[in-house]
């Protein structure tokens, strides 16, 4: 794994988002708790809504186009929705959110 540097944990709203540019598109970062991040794409798979802009809920977010749920966990999308959006592995390391690069780039080259 490569891990960058994206921010410091409180630069991102509890039950909230921020998106970060890479090479290899946007990335959507979600603060669920004090300690606990999560990031996905950026765009739903379902019609390419921003999910950043969604509505975080335990360990979700709802796209803001069309109210489709989507586990920030797997990706997966839930209830009666299918498909999936990418995740990518995130930790905190003294205050501040890593992004695994290498994880994002190989999705992007994958798709």
């Amino acid at each position: 794994m490569s891990w960058i540097d994206i921010c410091a944990v409180e630069e991102i709203p509890e039950r909230g988002a921020r998106i970060v540019k890479t090479n290899a598109g946007c990335v959507a970062v979600f603060r669920t708790g004090p300690q606990e991040v999560f990031a996905t794409s950026n765009t739903c798979a379902h019609k390419g809504g921003p999910l950043a802009e969604g509505i975080v809920h335990g360990r979700s977010v709802t796209c803001p186009l069309h109210n489709w749920v989507w586990s920030l966990e797997t990706g997966e999308a839930q209830g009666a929705d299918e498909g999936q959006i990418a995740t990518y592995p995130v930790q905190i390391e003294a205050g501040r959110v890593l992004l695994d690069a290498e994880a994002v780039t190989a999705a992007r080259d994958a798709a």
